[in-house]
């Protein structure tokens, strides 16, 4: 099984530069597709995840168009060939 995830600008360095990453994966959960990623790119984890392994309250991550903070999760479901995108939150302008 595959995913392909949408790396931001802001984590690019962590990728080699990729804005795109597709790997195999394992396992039907979002977290395990965040694993394979991590074991492929091991400096992303820090700066999506907290010290208690719960998505950065400045991060959202979708599977499609699906915020997983209303979909379940880490827990999420992710089907075969999904994509998933990394999106740090924006704030700010008046």
């Amino acid at each position: 099984m595959t995913v392909t995830f949408h790396i931001p600008a802001a984590l690019r360095e962590f990728t080699s530069g990729r804005s795109e990453v597709t790997l195999e994966r394992s396992g039907e959960s979002v977290a395990e597709a965040l694993s394979a990623l991590w074991n492929a790119y091991p400096g992303v984890r820090d700066r999506v995840l907290n010290e208690q392994d719960q998505v950065r309250q400045h991060i959202n991550i979708f599977v499609g168009n699906e915020n997983i903070r209303y979909t379940g999760g880490l827990t999420t479901r992710v089907p075969n060939d999904s994509e998933i995108s990394i999106v740090p939150a924006v704030s700010g302008g008046q």
